[in-house]
């Protein structure tokens, strides 16, 4: 078996039936060796490694004949994975996840964003185009195995207007507070008996700390309200493409289920749960802390994806400044910044950096400065609305220096979608698009490493959670 370069320790263990007994030889990380054995110690330490993995093992085949006997096991569980998609956008969560998944329905209330979905998704007879607060659950086929939801970040994030999430019965909600509408839909296929394994919320890192973190204590207990397992972790796109774009993603798991110890950490990981993500546990109801996962996922392998690689040799929907635009850029810039631009030149390659417009207060007064970076890494991408400023782009090409807006297409490659995705052909709809998604590969990666392996251990015919030799 491919251990991918990690330490492989086996066990042994006797499995006895009603019948006859079977000698099976399992092989783990050692690692997920390690974290079995704390669960076993937490949960019944008088058992020996085998036989609570015996045990494990008996209550997994238990209900997994109880999901093949229950009135919801259709068809559906013999065709894939399923999901929804909420706050669809172009449906770049759905690229993420894969042909692996089957989408039984998306929803989103932009009219714009509805057209750029049905024209990469064959039509989407799925897509339902109405504002969440106005769907209800007769509109939800099936059984989904997730649910995905990109709920709106003005609210909470930095550059918002910090109006939070509100409250469940506000009558006038934020943006943000759309949240309460997307519970109430999982509320609702909980009171009917079929709700979804696996949830998945992402947004901006304001959501661990708009009103003091009292948003994301209501997100919390909302969703262990209704009987799910709860952790949030970090991920950056930067990982995976040339994008900084910290991103915090809630993934939630039905409490009944069976988690392979393998997903999870005993405590948090820098890495994943920086400061600000356990900051907002130590505020969490000590009720909802008992729900609280550490998710864990094996660190990526190193960025390949270049900066320079997204750019267009002839870019589409925009043009090269003029040399005044350039220089008056230029003029913008703080000492500092403009020492950055001096040694790209001297370098004497091919280089290209980032640049956004700010606001700094200089000397008592605001002053609009052009910041640029050459870390091979695009600012975060935000929508071309609300104030935020669109990105632009200095290539440095054997002493010369150009400037431009990024371009559609380039931004659609910061966000892992190939060049065969349709795009808008207005330019604010294209970076809209773009700048209001979540990353491709980031989806993909979360997918291959917690939501696959929750899904497939609690389907009927996944036989155990653990890899036999």
């Amino acid at each position: 078996m491919n251990s991918g370069g990690r330490q492989m320790a086996p066990y042994f263990g006797t499995v006895r039936y009603k019948i006859t007994e079977h000698r099976i030889n399992l092989r783990l990380p050692t690692e997920a060796c390690e974290r079995v054995d704390r669960l076993r110690k937490e949960g019944q330490g008088g058992l020996s490694f085998n036989a609570w993995v015996e045990l494990a093992i008996k209550e997994k085949v238990e209900r997994d004949e109880y999901v093949r006997k229950s009135p919801t096991a259709g068809n559906e569980q013999q065709e894939g994975r399923t999901f929804y998609e909420f706050f669809a956008g172009a449906g770049m969560a759905r690229l993420g996840l894969g042909p692996l998944w089957r989408c039984l329905r998306s929803n989103d209330f932009d009219a714009m964003k509805a057209r750029v979905y049905r024209e990469n998704w064959d039509g989407a007879p799925e897509l339902l185009v109405d504002d969440i607060k106005k769907v209800t659950t007769d509109q939800l086929p099936g059984n989904p195995d997730l649910v995905w939801a990109s709920f709106p970040c003005q609210d909470v994030s930095l550059a918002g207007n910090s109006l939070g999430i509100g409250k469940f019965d506000d009558q006038k909600p934020t943006r943000s507070g759309m949240f309460w509408a997307f519970w109430a839909l999982i509320k609702g296929l909980r009171d009917e008996r079929r709700p979804p394994t696996v949830l998945v919320l992402e947004n901006v890192h304001g959501v661990l700390t708009s009103n003091g973190g009292a948003d994301f204590c209501a997100i919390a207990t909302a969703l262990t309200s209704v009987g799910y397992k709860i952790g949030a972790l970090t991920l950056d796109a930067k990982l995976f493409l040339p994008q900084s774009r910290p991103r915090v993603f809630i993934v939630c798991v039905l409490d009944s289920l069976f988690v392979d110890p393998t997903l999870v950490s005993r405590d948090a990981l820098d890495r994943l749960h920086p400061g600000a993500i356990q900051t907002a546990f130590h505020k969490l109801p000590e009720e909802v802390k008992k729900s609280w996962v550490w998710w864990f996922l094996p660190e990526p392998p190193a960025r390949r994806a270049k900066f320079l690689d997204a750019i267009e040799h002839v870019p589409t929907g925009v043009q090269w400044h003029t040399q005044k635009e350039t220089r008056d850029l230029l003029g913008m810039m703080s000492p500092l910044n403009r020492k950055k631009v001096e040694a790209a030149v001297k370098l004497g390659s091919r280089t290209v950096g980032a640049i956004y417009k700010r606001t700094r207060i200089e000397g008592g007064r605001k002053v609009q400065r052009a910041e640029v970076r050459f870390d091979d890494v695009a600012g975060c991408l935000r929508t071309p609305a609300g104030g935020s400023s669109r990105q632009l782009i200095l290539l440095v090409d054997r002493g010369t220096v150009r400037t431009r807006l990024l371009s559609p297409r380039e931004a659609a490659r910061l966000m892992g979608l190939p060049d065969t995705f349709k795009l808008p052909e207005r330019y604010n709809d294209a970076y809209h698009v773009a700048g209001d998604g979540v990353a491709v590969p980031v989806v993909s990666y979360l997918a291959e490493h917690i939501l696959l392996p929750i899904v497939d251990s609690n389907r009927p015919q996944s036989i155990l959670p653990l890899r036999a030799a």
